[in-house]
Parts: structure tokens; sequence; C-alpha cells
């Protein structure tokens, strides 16, 4: 229950507010904003309707959760979840680990940013623990190559995402589909489908069929290509050839309108930090890491992974999420990923 703020799916031709789908969550900063939806007619023909309520309120978000039922032919508004999740779990972890007295150890791919523990211990906070980074038991050097495409136009351009999917079709030519395709947002997600329904390739596409079933065709067909937003950067586990190259559209910051977020980014700024460097940028970090974490999953695995967006290059902040990455070539043209997959 991190994500606070306003859910709303409605008819086909009514999407409110704006381009959401059904799971997505857009920032609602005040509660006002989820009364006037409620109070909109169309809210009347919803075929669900969620609303999550925020505010402030001693530098804690406070939600309820409000579901539209049929009743009839109308609808019955049930307030059923209070939600009131700490901006900072730091303390209360330090104060249950010392009630405790036990030793506690924390295990996972996604702890470091560039090598680093500091975020991860920050937001639990740790003090002074012993720490220890391994390398992965995965030949990186050999195994893989990380593609960064020359010449695509900054990311909110309004031809990003037809830049990427140009830039990304000699590389699919050359890994034969056997892709994954990562979006931040589904807006973009659905304009690539548009835009690469002509592959030669089999085309899966994240909300015509369960995850589940989409991932066993993508198996099945073994030179598909599957373009996925949030539930496929993490927890997707395909091993072998039919999956060899891994493109990621942007980095994958989080929504700056996510009510939470807004009101950890106030805490920090008021206590004199950086929330960008701070938390925007590691948490993007570790997203990143999340979704590059597809392409290698056993060490007979090879593959490519491409990272579109030229802010890893251009940005000042770049170079932390290249690092956070397992060590690979870096490739600038495409011509050495055909020759990858060449070889």
């Amino acid at each position: 229950l991190a994500y606070l703020g306003i859910l709303a799916v409605a008819g086909p031709d009514r999407l409110l507010p704006g381009d959401l789908e059904e799971g997505d969550v857009a920032g609602a900063a005040h509660v006002g904003a989820a009364a006037e939806l409620l109070r909109r007619p169309e809210a009347d023909h919803a075929d669900h309707v969620a609303v999550l309520l925020a505010e402030d309120h001693h530098r804690a978000a406070l939600a309820r959760r409000l579901e539209l039922e049929h009743r009839g032919v109308g609808r019955l508004v049930r307030a059923d979840e209070l939600v009131h999740p700490p901006l900072d779990v730091a303390q209360p972890l330090r104060a249950f680990r010392e009630q405790t007295n036990a030793a506690w150890i924390f295990t996972s791919a996604t702890l470091t940013v560039g090598d680093r523990f500091d975020h991860f211990l920050a937001a639990t906070g740790l003090d002074e623990p012993d720490t220890l980074a391994l390398p992965s038991p995965f030949d990186f050097e050999s195994n893989a190559l990380c593609w960064l495409p020359q010449g695509l136009p900054p990311p909110n351009a309004p031809s990003y995402t037809d830049a990427v999917c140009a830039a990304l079709r000699p590389a699919l030519a050359a890994s034969g589909g056997r892709a994954f395709l990562l979006f931040t947002s589904h807006r973009a997600l659905k304009r690539a489908a548009e835009l690469l329904a002509d592959l030669p390739y089999p085309l899966f596409v994240q909300g015509t069929a369960p995850r589940a079933m989409l991932l066993e065709r993508f198996r099945a067909a073994g030179n598909g290509v599957l373009l996925g937003a949030a539930s496929f950067w993490e927890g997707v586990d395909v091993r072998g050839e039919a999956l060899s190259l891994v493109a990621i559209d942007k980095l994958p910051f989080a929504s700056p309108d996510d009510p939470v977020l807004e009101a950890r980014i106030a805490a920090s700024r008021e206590a004199g930090g950086n929330p960008f460097m701070e938390l925007q940028v590691p948490a993007a970090a570790i997203a990143l890491k999340q979704g590059a974490g597809r392409l290698i999953r056993d060490v007979d695995d090879r593959g490519v992974l491409v990272i579109c967006d030229p802010r890893v290059l251009t940005a000042r902040y770049g170079r932390l999420f290249l690092e956070s990455l397992p060590p690979m070539p870096i490739a600038r043209g495409v011509d050495e990923v055909a020759a990858f997959f060449a070889r």
C-alpha cells in the first residue's frame, strides 16, 4: 500500500482522469479532487472506480479507499480501508530491531546503488552495519552487452517513443526477436504496439492477456517480442535463448505527483536534503537494475541490454545508473549488437 492517489476506470470512451489504465495510480494531492471525481456524471457509468484520498497529517499520508459497487442501477460508496503509511520507516525499524536483541541479515540483488549501500541503510535506519557486496555469478563481461543508442531526442519529446521504436528495429533484426521491450508508461507501450505491429516476429503486448499466459506464449514462440510495463520489470524469469534482448525506453523515475513521494520530497527539503539525488535517483537506479535483471537468468544465458534514455550519458547523474548495473561492455553502435549476436 505504498501508493496513494486517485484511480478511475470508466467505460472505453471515458477514462478518468486523463489517460489511466486499470491498476494505474495518478496523484490526487487533495481530498477535493477525489470528491469532484465522484460528483462527475461519468462516475455513474464507471465499471469500477476506486478513489484514494490523500492529505498531509504530521508528515504522513492518510488515505481512505472508496469502492463503488453495483446496487441495482446505482452505486454504493463504501469506505473499507484506512491506510496510514509513514514517510520515514527508519526510526520505527531501528526501535523494532533493538527490541528483538537479534542479529539481522538483509540480502538482495538490489541493495546497492553504484556499489554503495547508503540509500538502503538510510531508509532502514541501519547504523554502521557490516556490509558485503558480492559479484554476480554470471559472466556479464563475456555474455552480455549494453547498447546505448545515439541520437535519440529527449525523453519528454513528443516523438520519443517513435524514435525509440525506429532505433530498436535493427537490434531486433539482429537478435531475431527474442526480446522484452520494457516501458515506463502504458501510453508509450500502446504507441510502440502500434508502431511495431508489422514486425516479422510474434508480438505479445501487456494487457491483451494475463501475464502468465503472455509469458507462456512468449517462451513457446522462441522468437517473440514482448511489450510490457511495470509488472514485467521484476519477478519475471525467462531463461535460455527465448530472451536475448531487453530494451528499456526511459530511466524509471517514479511519478513526481504521487502524494506519498511528494510528502517525502517536501520532508527531505525541510531537512536541508537533496530529494532528487537522495530519493528519486537511487529509487530509479534500483528499478533499472530490476528491469535489466530480466536479461541474464542463468550461467549459459547471453544477450544485449538496451538503455534508450539519452540521460544515462548526458545527465550528471547518468553514470550512477550505469555503475549500478553489472559490469558489461558498452556499445555505441547497432553494428556492435549485430556482431555480438553473430558470434
